[in-house]
Protein backbone atom coordinates (compact mmCIF):
# COMPACT_ATOMS: atom_id res chain seq x y z
CA UNK A 1 0.00 0.00 0.00
CA UNK A 2 1.23 3.50 -0.85
CA UNK A 3 1.11 6.32 1.64
CA UNK A 4 -0.80 9.51 0.74
CA UNK A 5 2.48 11.23 -0.14
CA UNK A 6 3.55 8.36 -2.37
CA UNK A 7 0.14 8.35 -4.07
CA UNK A 8 0.43 12.09 -4.69
CA UNK A 9 3.93 11.67 -6.09
CA UNK A 10 2.78 8.74 -8.27
CA UNK A 11 -0.08 10.84 -9.63
CA UNK A 12 1.95 13.97 -10.26
CA UNK A 13 4.35 11.95 -12.38
CA UNK A 14 1.46 11.54 -14.89
CA UNK A 15 -1.04 14.40 -14.62
CA UNK A 16 0.01 17.99 -15.13
CA UNK A 17 3.76 17.47 -14.81
CA UNK A 18 4.46 18.18 -18.48
CA UNK A 19 2.52 21.44 -18.49
CA UNK A 20 4.16 22.69 -15.31
CA UNK A 21 7.61 21.72 -16.59
CA UNK A 22 6.93 23.61 -19.82
CA UNK A 23 5.69 26.71 -17.99
CA UNK A 24 8.64 26.75 -15.60
CA UNK A 25 11.12 26.27 -18.45
CA UNK A 26 9.54 29.08 -20.48
CA UNK A 27 9.71 31.53 -17.59
CA UNK A 28 13.29 30.47 -16.90
CA UNK A 29 14.21 31.18 -20.55
CA UNK A 30 12.81 34.70 -20.29
CA UNK A 31 14.42 35.57 -16.97
CA UNK A 32 17.78 34.28 -18.17
CA UNK A 33 17.44 36.42 -21.28
CA UNK A 34 16.85 39.43 -19.03
CA UNK A 35 19.80 38.43 -16.83
CA UNK A 36 22.12 38.48 -19.86
CA UNK A 37 21.01 41.75 -21.47
CA UNK A 38 24.35 43.50 -20.94
CA UNK A 39 26.80 40.90 -22.29
CA UNK A 40 25.65 40.91 -25.96
CA UNK A 41 25.92 44.72 -26.02
CA UNK A 42 29.39 44.89 -24.48
CA UNK A 43 30.91 46.38 -27.63
CA UNK A 44 28.26 49.12 -27.70
CA UNK A 45 28.93 50.06 -24.09
CA UNK A 46 32.71 49.84 -24.38
CA UNK A 47 32.73 52.14 -27.42
CA UNK A 48 30.18 54.56 -26.00
CA UNK A 49 31.94 54.83 -22.62
CA UNK A 50 35.52 54.28 -23.88
CA UNK A 51 36.09 51.23 -21.67
CA UNK A 52 39.18 49.01 -21.62
CA UNK A 53 38.92 45.18 -21.53
CA UNK A 54 39.04 44.97 -17.73
CA UNK A 55 36.27 47.52 -17.13
CA UNK A 56 34.14 45.92 -19.85
CA UNK A 57 34.59 42.54 -18.14
CA UNK A 58 33.52 44.03 -14.80
CA UNK A 59 30.39 45.46 -16.41
CA UNK A 60 29.51 42.16 -18.10
CA UNK A 61 30.11 40.11 -14.95
CA UNK A 62 28.27 42.35 -12.49
CA UNK A 63 24.72 40.95 -12.99
CA UNK A 64 26.11 37.48 -12.27
CA UNK A 65 26.90 38.48 -8.68
CA UNK A 66 23.33 39.04 -7.45
CA UNK A 67 22.05 36.25 -9.68
CA UNK A 68 24.44 33.91 -7.87
CA UNK A 69 24.22 34.98 -4.24
CA UNK A 70 20.50 35.73 -4.48
CA UNK A 71 19.77 32.08 -5.27
CA UNK A 72 20.42 31.15 -1.64
CA UNK A 73 17.49 33.04 -0.07
CA UNK A 74 15.31 32.42 -3.14
CA UNK A 75 15.86 28.66 -2.83
CA UNK A 76 14.96 28.75 0.87
CA UNK A 77 11.84 30.82 0.20
CA UNK A 78 10.81 28.39 -2.56
CA UNK A 79 10.84 25.53 -0.04
CA UNK A 80 8.50 27.62 2.08
CA UNK A 81 6.25 29.52 -0.35
CA UNK A 82 6.29 27.34 -3.46
CA UNK A 83 7.36 27.84 -7.06
CA UNK A 84 4.18 29.54 -8.27
CA UNK A 85 4.50 32.47 -5.89
CA UNK A 86 8.25 32.77 -6.28
CA UNK A 87 8.25 32.71 -10.10
CA UNK A 88 5.62 35.47 -10.06
CA UNK A 89 7.61 37.54 -7.57
CA UNK A 90 10.94 37.24 -9.40
CA UNK A 91 9.40 38.22 -12.76
CA UNK A 92 7.85 41.32 -11.20
CA UNK A 93 11.03 42.22 -9.29
CA UNK A 94 13.07 42.02 -12.51
CA UNK A 95 11.04 44.65 -14.34
CA UNK A 96 12.53 47.76 -12.71
CA UNK A 97 16.23 46.85 -13.11
CA UNK A 98 15.56 45.78 -16.71
CA UNK A 99 14.13 49.22 -17.47
CA UNK A 100 16.95 50.89 -15.54
CA UNK A 101 19.62 49.17 -17.65
CA UNK A 102 17.90 50.46 -20.77
CA UNK A 103 18.14 54.10 -19.70
CA UNK A 104 21.63 53.87 -18.14
CA UNK A 105 23.71 53.46 -21.29
CA UNK A 106 25.39 56.83 -20.92
CA UNK A 107 26.81 56.26 -17.43
CA UNK A 108 29.17 53.51 -16.34
CA UNK A 109 28.21 53.91 -12.67
CA UNK A 110 24.49 53.76 -13.45
CA UNK A 111 25.02 50.68 -15.60
CA UNK A 112 26.90 48.95 -12.78
CA UNK A 113 24.12 49.67 -10.27
CA UNK A 114 21.27 48.67 -12.57
CA UNK A 115 23.23 45.65 -13.82
CA UNK A 116 23.85 44.57 -10.24
CA UNK A 117 20.09 44.63 -9.56
CA UNK A 118 19.42 42.89 -12.88
CA UNK A 119 20.94 39.84 -11.22
CA UNK A 120 17.53 39.31 -9.56
CA UNK A 121 16.37 37.71 -12.80
CA UNK A 122 19.12 35.10 -12.55
CA UNK A 123 17.82 33.78 -9.23
CA UNK A 124 14.91 32.03 -10.96
CA UNK A 125 17.01 28.88 -11.32
CA UNK A 126 16.71 28.19 -7.58
CA UNK A 127 12.92 28.22 -7.93
CA UNK A 128 12.59 25.85 -10.83
CA UNK A 129 14.64 22.88 -9.65
CA UNK A 130 12.57 22.15 -6.50
CA UNK A 131 9.38 23.08 -8.37
CA UNK A 132 9.83 20.57 -11.22
CA UNK A 133 11.39 17.94 -8.92
CA UNK A 134 8.20 17.90 -6.85
CA UNK A 135 6.17 17.24 -9.99
CA UNK A 136 8.15 14.14 -11.04
CA UNK A 137 8.90 10.70 -9.63
CA UNK A 138 12.48 10.07 -8.46
CA UNK A 139 13.44 8.06 -11.54
CA UNK A 140 12.39 10.96 -13.79
CA UNK A 141 13.89 13.86 -11.86
CA UNK A 142 17.17 13.86 -13.76
CA UNK A 143 15.21 14.28 -16.99
CA UNK A 144 12.93 16.95 -15.49
CA UNK A 145 15.71 19.06 -14.00
CA UNK A 146 17.66 18.67 -17.24
CA UNK A 147 14.77 19.93 -19.36
CA UNK A 148 14.16 22.83 -16.99
CA UNK A 149 17.87 23.63 -16.97
CA UNK A 150 17.73 23.91 -20.75
CA UNK A 151 16.00 27.20 -20.05
CA UNK A 152 19.48 28.61 -19.68
CA UNK A 153 19.07 28.90 -23.44
CA UNK A 154 17.68 32.32 -22.62
CA UNK A 155 21.29 33.44 -22.79
CA UNK A 156 21.42 32.13 -26.37
CA UNK A 157 18.31 34.10 -27.27
CA UNK A 158 19.82 37.17 -25.66
CA UNK A 159 23.09 36.80 -27.56
CA UNK A 160 21.26 36.26 -30.84
CA UNK A 161 18.33 38.67 -30.59
CA UNK A 162 19.31 41.50 -28.24
CA UNK A 163 21.75 43.19 -30.69
CA UNK A 164 19.21 42.65 -33.49
CA UNK A 165 16.39 44.21 -31.45
CA UNK A 166 18.55 47.16 -30.42
CA UNK A 167 19.24 47.92 -34.09
CA UNK A 168 15.50 48.07 -34.77
CA UNK A 169 13.90 49.24 -31.51
CA UNK A 170 16.77 51.15 -29.96
CA UNK A 171 18.34 50.51 -26.59
CA UNK A 172 15.45 51.81 -24.48
CA UNK A 173 12.79 50.24 -26.68
CA UNK A 174 14.39 46.81 -26.43
CA UNK A 175 14.51 46.94 -22.65
CA UNK A 176 10.93 48.17 -22.40
CA UNK A 177 9.85 45.25 -24.60
CA UNK A 178 11.61 42.90 -22.17
CA UNK A 179 9.78 44.58 -19.27
CA UNK A 180 6.46 43.87 -20.98
CA UNK A 181 7.48 40.23 -21.49
CA UNK A 182 8.40 39.90 -17.80
CA UNK A 183 5.03 41.31 -16.75
CA UNK A 184 3.29 38.82 -19.03
CA UNK A 185 5.39 35.99 -17.54
CA UNK A 186 4.39 37.06 -14.02
CA UNK A 187 0.71 36.95 -14.99
CA UNK A 188 1.18 33.53 -16.60
CA UNK A 189 2.99 32.18 -13.54
CA UNK A 190 0.26 33.33 -11.19
CA UNK A 191 -2.68 32.09 -13.26
CA UNK A 192 -1.33 28.88 -14.84
CA UNK A 193 1.30 27.43 -12.52
CA UNK A 194 0.39 25.05 -9.71
CA UNK A 195 2.61 23.61 -7.01
CA UNK A 196 2.66 19.82 -7.08
CA UNK A 197 -0.11 18.14 -5.02
CA UNK A 198 2.55 16.21 -3.12
CA UNK A 199 4.50 19.37 -2.27
CA UNK A 200 4.37 20.61 1.31
CA UNK A 201 5.84 23.92 2.54
CA UNK A 202 8.87 23.64 4.77
CA UNK A 203 7.98 25.87 7.72
CA UNK A 204 11.07 25.18 9.80
CA UNK A 205 12.83 28.39 10.98
CA UNK A 206 15.00 29.71 8.17
CA UNK A 207 18.33 30.17 9.90
CA UNK A 208 18.49 26.74 11.58
CA UNK A 209 17.35 25.08 8.34
CA UNK A 210 19.98 26.95 6.36
CA UNK A 211 22.58 26.00 8.95
CA UNK A 212 21.75 22.32 8.50
CA UNK A 213 22.23 22.63 4.74
CA UNK A 214 25.56 24.43 5.14
CA UNK A 215 26.87 21.84 7.60
CA UNK A 216 26.40 18.98 5.16
CA UNK A 217 29.55 18.16 3.23
CA UNK A 218 27.56 17.04 0.22
CA UNK A 219 26.25 20.61 -0.26
CA UNK A 220 29.78 21.93 -0.69
CA UNK A 221 30.92 18.94 -2.74
CA UNK A 222 28.09 19.47 -5.23
CA UNK A 223 28.87 23.19 -5.24
CA UNK A 224 32.42 22.52 -6.43
CA UNK A 225 31.12 20.52 -9.38
CA UNK A 226 28.50 23.07 -10.38
CA UNK A 227 30.86 26.01 -10.02
CA UNK A 228 32.87 24.50 -12.87
CA UNK A 229 30.17 23.45 -15.32
CA UNK A 230 27.52 26.11 -14.87
CA UNK A 231 30.07 28.75 -13.99
CA UNK A 232 31.90 27.94 -17.20
CA UNK A 233 28.67 28.21 -19.17
CA UNK A 234 27.73 31.56 -17.63
CA UNK A 235 31.23 32.93 -18.08
CA UNK A 236 31.34 32.04 -21.78
CA UNK A 237 27.74 33.13 -22.39
CA UNK A 238 28.39 36.58 -20.95
CA UNK A 239 31.99 37.14 -22.04
CA UNK A 240 32.23 35.21 -25.33
CA UNK A 241 30.85 38.14 -27.40
CA UNK A 242 33.68 40.31 -26.04
CA UNK A 243 36.22 37.53 -26.53
CA UNK A 244 35.22 36.95 -30.17
CA UNK A 245 35.32 40.67 -30.92
CA UNK A 246 38.76 41.19 -29.36
CA UNK A 247 40.48 37.92 -30.32
CA UNK A 248 38.87 37.21 -33.70
CA UNK A 249 37.72 40.70 -34.80
CA UNK A 250 34.08 39.67 -35.35
CA UNK A 251 31.38 42.31 -35.60
CA UNK A 252 29.09 42.51 -32.55
CA UNK A 253 26.15 40.88 -34.37
CA UNK A 254 28.37 38.08 -35.73
CA UNK A 255 29.83 37.49 -32.28
CA UNK A 256 26.29 37.36 -30.90
CA UNK A 257 25.25 34.73 -33.42
CA UNK A 258 28.25 32.55 -32.55
CA UNK A 259 27.61 32.98 -28.83
CA UNK A 260 24.02 31.91 -29.42
CA UNK A 261 25.34 28.76 -31.10
CA UNK A 262 27.55 28.09 -28.09
CA UNK A 263 24.62 28.52 -25.70
CA UNK A 264 22.34 26.40 -27.87
CA UNK A 265 24.80 23.48 -27.78
CA UNK A 266 24.87 23.66 -23.97
CA UNK A 267 21.07 23.93 -23.83
CA UNK A 268 20.60 20.80 -25.94
CA UNK A 269 23.20 18.91 -23.93
CA UNK A 270 21.75 19.73 -20.50
CA UNK A 271 18.56 17.62 -20.67
CA UNK A 272 20.63 14.94 -22.36
CA UNK A 273 22.93 15.04 -19.33
CA UNK A 274 19.96 14.57 -17.02
CA UNK A 275 18.53 11.70 -19.08
CA UNK A 276 21.89 9.92 -19.35
CA UNK A 277 22.32 10.36 -15.59
CA UNK A 278 19.01 8.57 -14.99
CA UNK A 279 20.31 5.69 -17.10
CA UNK A 280 24.07 5.46 -16.52
CA UNK A 281 24.63 7.44 -13.32
CA UNK A 282 25.21 11.12 -12.73
CA UNK A 283 28.81 10.74 -11.61
CA UNK A 284 29.87 9.11 -14.88
CA UNK A 285 28.17 11.87 -16.88
CA UNK A 286 29.93 14.52 -14.81
CA UNK A 287 33.33 12.93 -15.37
CA UNK A 288 32.84 12.85 -19.14
CA UNK A 289 31.91 16.53 -18.94
CA UNK A 290 34.95 17.55 -16.89
CA UNK A 291 37.54 15.74 -18.99
CA UNK A 292 35.99 16.98 -22.25
CA UNK A 293 35.94 20.57 -20.98
CA UNK A 294 39.62 20.32 -20.04
CA UNK A 295 40.51 19.03 -23.49
CA UNK A 296 38.59 21.75 -25.35
CA UNK A 297 39.96 24.54 -23.15
CA UNK A 298 43.48 23.31 -23.92
CA UNK A 299 42.80 23.47 -27.66
CA UNK A 300 41.27 26.95 -27.47
CA UNK A 301 44.12 28.28 -25.34
CA UNK A 302 46.32 28.54 -28.42
CA UNK A 303 43.73 30.55 -30.39
CA UNK A 304 43.21 28.24 -33.37
CA UNK A 305 41.79 29.78 -36.55
CA UNK A 306 38.16 30.85 -36.46
CA UNK A 307 35.24 28.75 -37.66
CA UNK A 308 36.31 25.10 -38.11
CA UNK A 309 39.00 24.56 -35.42
CA UNK A 310 37.87 27.21 -32.94
CA UNK A 311 34.16 27.01 -33.69
CA UNK A 312 34.02 23.24 -33.30
CA UNK A 313 36.02 23.43 -30.08
CA UNK A 314 33.69 26.07 -28.63
CA UNK A 315 30.63 23.96 -29.50
CA UNK A 316 32.16 20.83 -27.95
CA UNK A 317 33.09 22.86 -24.88
CA UNK A 318 29.48 24.05 -24.60
CA UNK A 319 28.15 20.51 -24.98
CA UNK A 320 30.50 19.29 -22.25
CA UNK A 321 29.40 22.04 -19.85
CA UNK A 322 25.74 21.36 -20.63
CA UNK A 323 26.11 17.64 -19.97
CA UNK A 324 27.81 18.38 -16.67
CA UNK A 325 25.14 20.86 -15.60
CA UNK A 326 22.45 18.24 -16.18
CA UNK A 327 24.53 15.61 -14.40
CA UNK A 328 25.14 17.70 -11.29
CA UNK A 329 21.47 18.40 -10.67
CA UNK A 330 20.56 14.79 -11.33
CA UNK A 331 22.99 14.13 -8.50
CA UNK A 332 21.27 16.77 -6.34
CA UNK A 333 17.90 15.06 -6.92
CA UNK A 334 19.49 11.72 -6.02
CA UNK A 335 21.26 12.78 -2.83
CA UNK A 336 19.01 15.46 -1.29
CA UNK A 337 15.64 14.79 0.34
CA UNK A 338 12.70 16.77 -1.19
CA UNK A 339 12.04 19.24 1.70
CA UNK A 340 15.62 20.54 1.40
CA UNK A 341 16.03 20.55 -2.38
CA UNK A 342 15.28 24.28 -2.62
CA UNK A 343 17.79 25.28 0.03
CA UNK A 344 20.52 23.05 -1.39
CA UNK A 345 19.70 24.21 -4.92
CA UNK A 346 20.12 27.79 -3.74
CA UNK A 347 23.60 27.14 -2.38
CA UNK A 348 24.73 24.97 -5.30
CA UNK A 349 23.20 27.40 -7.79
CA UNK A 350 24.96 30.28 -6.08
CA UNK A 351 28.25 28.43 -6.46
CA UNK A 352 27.52 27.99 -10.15
CA UNK A 353 26.73 31.66 -10.57
CA UNK A 354 29.85 32.75 -8.67
CA UNK A 355 31.81 30.32 -10.82
CA UNK A 356 30.69 32.43 -13.76
CA UNK A 357 31.46 35.75 -12.09
CA UNK A 358 35.23 35.56 -11.80
CA UNK A 359 36.37 34.11 -15.18
CA UNK A 360 35.34 37.18 -17.22
CA UNK A 361 37.34 39.35 -14.81
CA UNK A 362 40.35 37.04 -15.19
CA UNK A 363 39.96 36.92 -18.98
CA UNK A 364 39.74 40.69 -19.24
CA UNK A 365 42.81 41.21 -17.07
CA UNK A 366 44.79 38.50 -18.89
CA UNK A 367 43.96 39.95 -22.30
CA UNK A 368 44.86 43.47 -21.20
CA UNK A 369 48.24 42.27 -19.88
CA UNK A 370 49.19 39.76 -22.60
CA UNK A 371 47.03 40.51 -25.63
CA UNK A 372 45.76 36.90 -25.65
CA UNK A 373 43.49 34.58 -23.66
CA UNK A 374 45.93 31.67 -23.45
CA UNK A 375 46.64 31.82 -19.70
CA UNK A 376 42.96 32.13 -18.77
CA UNK A 377 41.94 29.13 -20.87
CA UNK A 378 44.81 27.00 -19.54
CA UNK A 379 43.63 27.85 -16.02
CA UNK A 380 40.17 26.58 -17.00
CA UNK A 381 41.65 23.34 -18.32
CA UNK A 382 43.63 22.80 -15.12
CA UNK A 383 40.57 23.54 -12.97
CA UNK A 384 38.46 21.04 -14.91
CA UNK A 385 41.07 18.32 -14.37
CA UNK A 386 41.25 19.06 -10.65
CA UNK A 387 37.45 18.89 -10.32
CA UNK A 388 37.42 15.58 -12.22
CA UNK A 389 39.93 14.08 -9.77
CA UNK A 390 37.90 15.49 -6.87
CA UNK A 391 34.76 13.84 -8.26
CA UNK A 392 36.49 10.47 -8.54
CA UNK A 393 37.70 10.69 -4.97
CA UNK A 394 34.49 11.95 -3.34
CA UNK A 395 31.66 10.41 -5.39
CA UNK A 396 32.88 7.56 -7.58
CA UNK A 397 34.54 5.75 -4.68
CA UNK A 398 31.41 5.94 -2.59
CA UNK A 399 32.59 8.53 -0.04
CA UNK A 400 29.23 10.30 0.23
CA UNK A 401 29.32 11.92 3.62
CA UNK A 402 25.87 13.50 3.84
Amino acid sequence: MRSDTENAEHTTGRHGAGLQLGLATGVFVLTFWAWNLIGPLSKTYSERLDLGPTWTAVLVAFPVLVGAVGRIPVGIWTDRYGGRRMFTLICLASVVPTAAVGVSGGSYAALLVSGFLLGIAGTSFAIGVPFVSAWHRPERRGFATGVFGAGMGGTALSALLTPFLVERLGLVGTHLAMCAALLAAAALSWTMMRDAPGWRPNRDPVLPRFGVVLRRKVTWQLSVLYALVFGGFVAFSTYLPTMLVTAYAFAQTDAGMRTAGFSLAAVIARPLGGTLSDRFGAVRVCLVSFFAAAAMASVLAFQPPAEIPAGVSFVLMAAALGLGSGGVFALVAELIEPPRVGAVTGVVGAAGGLGGYFPPLVMGAVFQLTGAYTIGLLLLAATALIVALFTIKVFLRGRRDR
